[in-house]
């Protein structure tokens, strides 16, 4: 029985997977690179490598809507053939016929997570990095002007309650790629005394990890605001965080990253105490997480309902589908952008999609399972 479910499922299976991630990347990228070709000039040749590179992330996302559509059409079609029926007939319950389609789910899963993980976010740099290559190759992949990188503190006041408050703000005009121009930072981060650096140049110190600052002026301001002291220098080294140079070099998109990355930039944002993006990117990294789980989810939940006792068409299965599918994602986004607001726990925010439909798939079997 497993032997006969399993290869049911996987002829819709593939085709999910090659319709889906078709349109998607059609959608997505195709209708782009086209007008990057008449307009820009764009190598054909460029154009289909960076066709072909975007293709992994769209399967990404066409194995979880592929695992719902296998699932509905497989059981649907066995139901309205009265093939469960048989089964039910011959002592199989709806449980262990439904294990069939969860277990081939886990295994979706497992191949969403390492192409998730390993190949699409490499895919996805590599494309931005050719197609930036080709269309832009006189131009830095760096950021070149107003380097902006505040730096905040919570502190607890004499009532107990806590106030956030800007402790060092580094300004730079100009990057070249090594070394920054123009520079006036402003420290707060020691109590009773201010510090006012303007430097005609610095540089990151990688083996010492400090900064060397060239040509310029150290002004300290005691706490009543009056000046104590003026420092002169034509070299002088201070122990500053080294972000500003990490927001300042090409950092990767979200997409462009997997899991480890994606934590190795949360520690930049914690540094840059920038409550908003270090919320966003908490409710990525989660996200990213619970997208392969979906793949078990669908699969229960069109399983439970394709076992329910009906007559429907492909057609239909494909329309119901959808229907799932535009739910779930809506549920997705809206859930997401409410955990970045705060409501909602980032952890709860990614997941939650997830438990919702569980709960469907787990109802919608117990009332095919009484019946």
């Amino acid at each position: 029985m497993d032997r006969y479910l399993a290869s049911e499922l996987l002829a819709p299976f593939f085709f999910g997977v090659g319709a889906f991630s078709s349109i998607g990347v059609t959608i997505d990228a195709v209708f782009d690179l086209v007008r990057k070709i008449v307009e820009s000039g764009l190598p054909i040749d460029i154009a289909i490598q960076v066709f072909l590179l975007k293709f992994p992330n769209f399967i990404v996302l066409a194995f979880p809507m592929s695992t719902l559509l296998a699932t509905l059409m497989t059981y649907s079609r066995l139901s309205s053939e009265s093939e469960l029926i048989a089964l039910r007939g011959c002592g199989v319950s709806v449980y262990r016929m439904v294990l069939t389609a969860v277990m081939l789910s886990l295994v979706v899963t497992g191949m969403t997570f390492v192409f998730n993980e390993q190949i699409a976010p490499a895919a996805n740099y590599q494309a931005a990095m050719t197609l930036e290559k080709a269309l832009k190759s006189d131009k830095p992949t760096f950021k070149q002007q107003n380097i902006f990188y505040p730096e905040y503190q919570d502190v607890t006041q004499p009532d107990g309650s806590k106030n956030r408050i800007l402790t060092r703000l580094f300004y730079a005009d100009q990057f070249d790629g090594k070394r920054m121009t123009g520079l006036t930072i402003i420290d707060r981060s020691t109590k009773g005394l201010n510090q006012i650096l303007v430097s005609e140049s610095a540089q990151w110190n990688a083996s010492q990890n400090v900064w060397d600052f060239y040509n310029g002026t150290i002004y300290f301001v005691a706490a009543d605001r009056s000046y104590r002291n003026i420092v002169r220098f034509e070299q002088q080294q201070l122990q500053l965080p080294r972000t500003p140079l990490s927001l300042a070099e090409k950092s990767r998109d979200y997409g462009e990253m997997n899991i480890a990355e994606a934590l190795d930039q949360l520690e930049v944002e914690y540094l840059g105490g920038d409550r908003q993006k270090i919320r966003k990117l908490q409710v990525r990294i989660q996200q990213k997480i619970s997208l392969p789980f979906v793949c078990v989810v669908f699969g229960l939940v069109g399983a439970a309902m394709g076992s329910i006792p009906q007559r429907t068409g492909r057609g239909t299965s494909f329309g119901i589908s959808v229907i799932v599918i535009f739910s779930y994602y809506l549920i997705f986004f809206i859930s997401g952008a409410i955990a970045q607001a705060g409501v909602l726990s980032p952890f709860m925010g990614a997941w939650l999609p997830n438990f919702v439909f569980l709960g469907i798939g787990l109802f919608l079997l117990i009332r095919v399972a009484k019946r």
